[in-house]
């Protein structure tokens, strides 16, 4: 097992990283200074975990809330689900709700533990490769709205961060591959030399090799650790961490959420924002191209679909949380390795990036 800090001060946690994980009861309940726990869960991950962590965590008399399967869902009406059993089961302030799922659950059951008698603590159990790297970790937590994803949550950083690397063995491989967007995401905005180690061992990782795996995960989480540490509540450089987000939650928000995955819309959203990092003098072409045929080989779209057009992503990426008096800012590349947070780039160059970067363009 392989363990990390988040460094928060006080509210400073552990990240652990390991194989069969699930199962340790030592483990599990180490975090949980609170007489009762809350499991959070969906319809798909239950059948496979819900019993092994329960067994692991019987002590705790633990609340299962099991909820939909599926980005659609990640709403403020199915949040109420979490309420509903926890206040039916009379749980109190001195209750740990844990998230065993992938970042829909993490954020719902997240939002759900700020929300819940003003505040209550919880753990992080992702089962998905892009909950483990990315949104299990640094304490965002929301839910969706029809207008923009994200835009209703908090800030509430879990107590830990349990990552059990053999629930990987269950994942379909469309979510594996969306997770690498995430993954490759890290070598792009901080970490050139991990760019480069995925360029030579993807295929390993779609393969789940153990050792690649580990330390892809351990790597990735690491990058994002680093950047949380410094700058909690986004007010400077944990933007970075958005790169190609603003550009992949319009293709969500526009498809529909849930018709394609977080991870696919970030993929094309990443090529969007090398594109116009290109178009601005800081990417050379090769440089995309690098980019380009990554993504391709992770089994990623390198394209925003075709019926969304330009003024339609305009509009769905004027709704972002980047906004500031008007300005749309964007993460965007000066080389593999580092990324920059500006509104300083031509519209047109703008436009033309959106109207080249879609399928059939």
């Amino acid at each position: 097992m392989k363990t990390l800090s988040l460094d928060l001060g006080v509210r400073s946690y552990p990240i652990y990283i390991g194989a069969g994980l699930l199962g340790d009861s030592t483990l599990l309940t180490r975090h949980v200074k609170e007489s009762r726990i809350a499991i959070v869960t969906n319809t798909t991950v239950a059948p496979l975990y819900l019993a092994k962590l329960h067994a692991a965590m019987a002590s705790l008399n633990p609340v299962e809330v099991i909820l939909p399967d599926g980005e659609q869902y990640k709403t403020l009406e199915v949040l109420s689900r979490i309420f509903d059993a926890m206040l039916s089961a009379h749980c109190d302030r001195r209750t740990t709700v844990v998230a065993l799922g992938g970042g829909v659950i993490g954020d719902m059951a997240g939002f759900a533990a700020a929300c819940y008698q003003r505040g209550v603590s919880y753990l992080q159990v992702p089962t998905t490769l892009l909950a483990q790297v990315d949104s299990a970790v640094g304490g965002k937590t929301g839910v969706n709205h029809p207008l923009g994803k994200n835009m209703i949550g908090a800030f509430h950083q879990p107590r830990a961060v349990i990552i059990d690397t053999d629930t990987l063995r269950t994942l379909p491989d469309r979510e594996l591959s969306a997770g690498m967007a995430e993954v490759i995401k890290y070598g792009l905005i901080r970490d050139p030399d991990f760019f480069s180690w995925l360029e030579a061992n993807l295929e390993k990782l779609l393969m789940l090799d153990p050792e690649a795996l580990s330390f892809a995960i351990h790597r990735s989480c690491r990058n994002k650790a680093e950047v949380v540490a410094a700058d909690e509540h986004e007010s400077g450089v944990r933007a970075i961490l958005n790169l190609g987000h603003t550009f992949g939650h319009a293709i969500e928000t526009g498809l529909g959420y849930g018709n394609w995955l977080h991870g696919e819309a970030i993929a094309a959203g990443m090529i969007m924002a090398a594109d116009l990092s290109r178009r601005l003098g800081w990417l050379s072409a090769s440089d995309v191209a690098r980019l380009e045929d990554l993504i391709q080989r992770a089994r990623l779209p390198v394209r925003a679909p075709a019926q969304l057009q330009t003024p339609r992503l305009l509009e769905l990426m004027s709704v972002d949380k980047k906004v500031q008096q008007g300005r749309l800012r964007l993460v965007l590349l000066k080389r593999i390795g580092e990324a920059v947070v500006t509104d300083d780039y031509p519209r047109a160059d703008l436009e033309a990036t959106l109207a080249s970067r879609r399928e059939g363009a």
